[in-house]
């Protein structure tokens, strides 16, 4: 009889000659054929004692364990067990054909039903009884945890199963005794107890004397990497054992498993560079027979190890993801988006995919899975208006999903790729709702990547400058990585002059002097060396002398500029040399595809917000994209150009301003 309360329960017998009957009778029906073996005797049969805590707690977690006790009790009954099911002797009248046990048991879809099937069993091979557990654990395993442990764990066939396979651990086929310790972790049976402590000893005996196959040492390291993590020392030992098997026979599953395993064990500081080798080339040759798991799961493991020689197996890699996009689940695409970004691989047709993936999906994608789409667009510069407006109406509709970190990863695209949606006014209003709610949730350094992304585009955070410009805030972003660095005062700094210039009507503190940078960074959107040098061939050209202009020339106001060309008040050009009556000063900004959005026209936003702010300081910007010059192909035509977009249609332009 069970006693339960709302915290814990046990099972136990009430009265020992009940549990023996049930034992016994339990013993026959579930009995393992054991070939020509003599039958054995076993001096004690348990009374199975299951103790667990509430639901709630069955998580996918190592230290939450259902806790599976033993206690001794004497019983006159033999248990047969099988070793290896394919040479035993099979009574025709008790026993079920494997195929059709199998059949059955995978048409169930609850545990009791498989446990009430496998009661109606006479005789059943280690083989099919472990397929029992494995199809228990499937079935009754979900986000959660166990959805119905009670009935598990109190049914008396689950208990006789258990029983048995603690001790008849020895007479267990590989694959019997390996799929049972499998399912048994899956199902969280603490691995403390003597149940687990039996197979798995038996399973390590097998492994040091050689007994093991591909296929059993892969499922014996899954279950140590499930039981154990990486310091498992075992894994090492099964890893050792791999590197004499046949790679070109492994299946893709082994494969994958052993990738797994030599991500844990090089994650202890250990190398297998040699094998992993080996096992680059032959996964190279059957790419196209990976599963969207498992090329998720093969591609994380190469940025782990750090494969970064291995360009044949990451592209087919890469190619191969395109057809899986709607296949992926969450975790599988935030993978494989990460490995494209670690190997710095770019796929047009993934990123096709991807557009048309996104758009009709995002309202069941996860925020972790949407603010990475969102991360690779912006490190790979793909500017994706399906992308974008999906997100930004995913934001505007349902922004509390998302972490503060998640928020500042979906926002901070818009900024870097110089983006507006159609619905920005939305998207900034909810975006300053969220800030005011959840304002000192943000990390220092999360929230001023995000303010800075603000300013790119516009988008003034006026109303959290002063908190951003605080002595407090400001030791904040100092006490934690990376610190006051030249990025992040580079990012200030910017903030700074954005108000300065563009937001007069600003009245709170403003960035001292002494968090100022003296120049802006430009490493990521230095000129175009090659590019910068046609240009002044051709100033040159036009100009007659070296003296009427200058290059790469900082200014004080934090901005350096590709080219400087002054005009005295008639519009003559006067030497770059002389500061005095200088009347107009021109700014050539020779942009290079590195300031653009990939396959573009599109100014990144730094390069845009630097071009804004140089007119509003007075230089009169004249623009020389890469993609209006990349044909021009000598020194002629380039001055002819230059006199037509400098003299001629920026004076014209200039001209018009002025009237």
């Amino acid at each position: 009889m069970a006693l339960i309360s709302q915290k814990s329960f046990q099972f136990y017998s009430s009265s020992t000659p009940a549990c023996r009957s049930i034992l016994m009778t339990l013993g026959k029906r579930l009995s393992f054929i054991s070939g020509q073996r003599k039958p054995q005797s076993c001096s004690s049969i348990a009374m199975r004692m299951l103790c667990f805590k509430g639901k709630s707690q069955y998580m996918f977690c190592r230290k939450n364990h259902v806790q599976l006790r033993i206690q001794s009790l004497s019983v006159n009954e033999t248990v047969h067990l099988c070793g290896d099911t394919g040479s035993n002797t099979k009574p025709n009248n008790v026993w079920m054909d494997e195929q059709l046990f199998f059949q059955k048991l995978n048409s169930l879809c609850t545990s009791k039903e498989i446990l009430d099937f496998l009661s109606s069993v006479e005789i059943m091979s280690d083989t099919m009884a472990s397929g029992a557990l494995q199809r228990i654990s499937e079935v009754e395993m979900d986000d959660s945890g166990l959805k119905n442990p009670e009935g598990v764990f109190e049914n008396e066939v689950f208990r006789a199963l258990c029983f048995q396979f603690e001790f008849e651990s020895s007479k267990l086929s590989n694959t019997g005794l390996l799929n049972a310790l499998q399912a048994l972790i899956k199902l969280r049976v603490d691995p403390r107890s003597m149940l687990m402590a039996s197979l798995l000893s038996e399973a390590e005996e097998r492994l040091g004397k050689g007994q093991l196959t591909v296929k059993n040492l892969c499922a014996l390291g899954e279950s140590l990497l499930e039981l154990e993590g990486p310091s498992c020392a075992t894994l090492d030992q099964i890893v050792n054992h791999m590197r004499e098997k046949d790679m070109e026979m492994w299946t893709p599953r082994e494969i994958v498993v052993v990738y797994k395993m030599l991500q844990a064990t090089v994650g202890e500081g250990k190398q297998y560079q040699d094998l992993l080798n080996r096992l680059n080339s032959v996964t190279l040759t059957i790419v196209s027979q990976l599963s969207p798991k498992f090329t998720s799961i093969i591609l994380n493991s190469l940025v782990v190890l750090h494969q970064t020689q291995a360009v044949p197996l990451v592209t087919a890699l890469c190619r191969h993801s395109v057809k899986h996009i709607p296949y992926f689940t969450g975790d599988e695409l935030v993978n494989v988006l990460e490995a494209f970004l670690y190997f710095e691989h770019r796929e047009q047709t993934f990123t096709v995919a991807l557009e048309t993936y996104v758009p009709k999906s995002i309202i069941t994608m996860q925020p972790q899975t949407v603010s990475k789409v969102m991360q690779y667009c912006s490190q790979k510069r793909i500017l994706s208006k399906p992308i974008f407006d999906a997100v930004a109406e995913d934001f505007i509709s349902d922004a509390d999903r998302f972490t503060t970190e998640q928020i500042a990863e979906c926002i901070m695209p818009f900024g870097t790729l110089n983006y507006l949606p159609p619905s920005a006014s939305s998207l900034f209003r909810k975006l300053e709702t969220v800030l005011h709610a959840r304002f000192h949730h943000f990390q220092p350094h999360t929230l001023l990547n995000l303010l800075h992304s603000c300013v790119l585009i516009q988008r003034y955070p006026v109303n959290f400058l002063p908190k951003i410009f605080s002595p407090y805030f400001l030791q904040q972003l100092q006490a934690q990585p990376p610190g006051l660095d030249a990025t992040v005062t580079t990012q200030l700094t910017h903030l700074f002059l954005t108000v300065t210039l563009e937001c007069p009507f600003y009245e709170g503190p403003k960035l001292l002097p002494k968090y100022q940078v003296k120049a802006f960074l430009t490493s990521d959107s230095s000129p175009d060396v090659h590019l910068l040098k046609r240009v002044k061939a051709g100033l040159l050209y036009l100009l007659k002398k070296r003296m009427y202009f200058s290059s790469e020339v900082s200014t004080p106001y934090f901005y350096t500029l590709d080219i400087e060309i002054k005009l005295d008040e008639e519009g003559f050009v006067l030497p770059a040399s002389q500061c005095e009556e200088v009347h107009r000063r021109i700014a050539l900004c020779v942009d290079g595809q590195n300031r653009f959005c990939i396959n573009s026209h599109n100014l990144l936003g730094e390069e845009a917000i630097k071009q804004r702010h140089l007119q509003l300081l007075g230089y009169e910007v004249v623009q020389i994209p890469f993609f209006e010059i990349e044909s021009i192909q000598n020194c002629r035509k380039m001055a002819e150009y230059l006199h037509k977009k400098i003299f001629l249609i920026h004076m014209d332009s200039a001209a018009d301003t002025g009237k």
